[in-house]
């Protein structure tokens, strides 16, 4: 096989090559600018929906977990839980969730079962669905009907406000 180059015909005008231009050499001298770095990509931060409020720490159902919660903040308990909670916050017990251990709160929502001792610095509200198995004080208290309480209960006293009452009348002081 024969390679041919391409020669001009007579008759069309001969164009004329111009030289390559010579590629550029950088000397080590020249500092290179680095290249622009990209702009930031802006990222949405997703929006909490209304049933999980800010601040909430859950025990999802399914979970089994002992031991001790302490901190503040709200907390939702939808599984079960043996052993102390002292928030400063809303505790708040789900429907089908137990508790077994002492629950301290600024409030406590009971709808699921309690087996142990609830103090709430403000209020304790119990659901159609809640139940506590021990002792119970706190700033007030609100009872659905359908839940049950078995212990004693002491609500609407201020700190020390019973300590000062006569002995006879001391064992029935939450019951007025």
């Amino acid at each position: 096989m024969a390679f041919f180059t391409p020669q001009p015909r007579k008759d069309e005008p001969v164009a004329k090559l111009e030289p390559k231009p010579e590629p550029r050499v950088e000397s080590p001298r020249e500092p290179v600018a680095p290249p622009a770095p990209a702009p930031a990509r802006r990222v949405e931060e997703p929006v909490m929906s209304a049933i999980q409020p800010k601040g909430e720490s859950l025990v999802a159902k399914g979970l089994t977990i002992e031991g001790k919660i302490e901190g503040s903040g709200d907390v939702r308990i939808a599984g079960r839980f043996k052993g102390t909670i002292n928030v400063k916050g809303e505790f708040r017990i789900e429907p089908g969730a137990t508790i077994e251990g002492e629950v301290s709160a600024e409030t406590v929502l009971v709808g699921g079962e309690v087996n142990g001792k609830i103090v709430a610095a403000s209020r304790v509200e119990f659901k159609e669905s809640g139940s506590l198995i021990g002792d119970l004080k706190a700033g007030s208290l609100t009872v659905a009907a359908g839940s049950k309480m078995r212990g004693n209960v002491e609500f609407g006293w201020k700190e020390g406000e019973v300590e000062g009452l006569p002995l006879k009348d001391r064992g029935h002081a939450a019951i007025r």
